[in-house]
């Protein structure tokens, strides 16, 4: 059959509109106030596994960000891992799959870099507070951190290996005050767990941690002291894995994390922005 011109222009247009609209971008989860983010850079719904080591502290946060990273990027599974940080940096090292490291310190994440492990340059995505867990109506009636020293005092801290730990000391050391821990915990989260089941009268955790266990435990705030109130901060950098074989689904889930509806899912969940 032979197709005059103008037919010949009205199919040519048809082909190109239905290529665009199986070419686009995967759709973004709606944020809170009902707009879509910026779109994903990866465009194929093959199947892809992005396997995300984070900190304990990241568990509820990371988790919901993974869901909706999830659903922006169909054919995409984000798998977790939630423990301490130095554990994480040792599960690397190891040769534990890795895509993405979020780390509740610098110093964890410089021992990965200086070991060879990092692509490219972390990037902080936020900061968080120590302060003073107690089980729900605080029984012992601990109203702060030289309560702590006293001897009836069942405390549990972080191993100072571990971030929390090690903000602990430095805590604890700023204002000139000696605790004898009952334990000492691999990750944040056995600490609120000991604390809320009355296991313990006290514990360092940050506050963060505090708000994620509900109605289980209460906070008692640090000293109102220049010293202490810097100690009690630590920075949360995060980094693409060198070797990951999803480089740039990695960049993306980054990027989520650092766009306004990650960094409004931190906020949420009491993380400060990092400045």
């Amino acid at each position: 059959m032979k197709l005059f011109p103008a037919a010949i222009a009205v199919l040519a247009g048809a082909t190109i509109l239905a290529g665009c609209a199986t070419s686009g971008q995967a759709a973004q989860p709606p944020s809170a106030d009902g707009t879509s983010p910026q779109a994903s850079s990866q465009t194929s719904q093959e199947p892809q596994t992005l396997t995300v080591l984070a900190a304990a502290s990241l568990t509820e946060t990371f988790t919901k960000l993974g869901k909706q990273f999830e659903a922006a990027n169909p054919g995409v599974t984000v798998a977790l891992s939630f423990d301490g940080s130095s554990t994480l940096v040792q599960q690397i090292e190891q040769g534990a799959p890795a895509d993405v490291f979020a780390s509740a310190d610098q110093a964890n994440m410089d021992k990965l870099s200086q070991a060879g492990y990092v692509d490219g340059t972390p990037t902080t995505f936020a900061q968080n507070s120590l302060v003073i867990a107690v089980p729900k109506g605080n029984p012992a009636q601990i109203g702060g951190l030289t309560d702590l020293a006293d001897s009836k005092a069942k405390v549990v801290l972080c191993d100072a290996e571990v971030p929390c730990g090690a903000v602990a000391q430095r805590v604890l050391a700023a204002a000139d005050v000696a605790v004898k821990p009952v334990s000492l915990e691999q990750n944040v989260k056995a600490v609120v767990t000991k604390v809320a089941a009355g296991e313990a009268d006290a514990g360092l955790v940050y506050a963060t941690d505090v708000k994620a266990a509900g109605d289980a435990v209460e906070a008692v705030a640090l000293p109102d002291d220049e010293a202490v109130a810097k100690a009690a901060v630590t920075q949360y950098p995060i980094t693409v894995v060198k070797g990951s074989a999803h480089t740039a689904l990695a960049s993306d889930f980054i990027d989520y994390v650092l766009s306004d509806d990650g960094q409004r899912v931190l906020a949420d969940a009491g993380f400060q922005s990092a400045g």
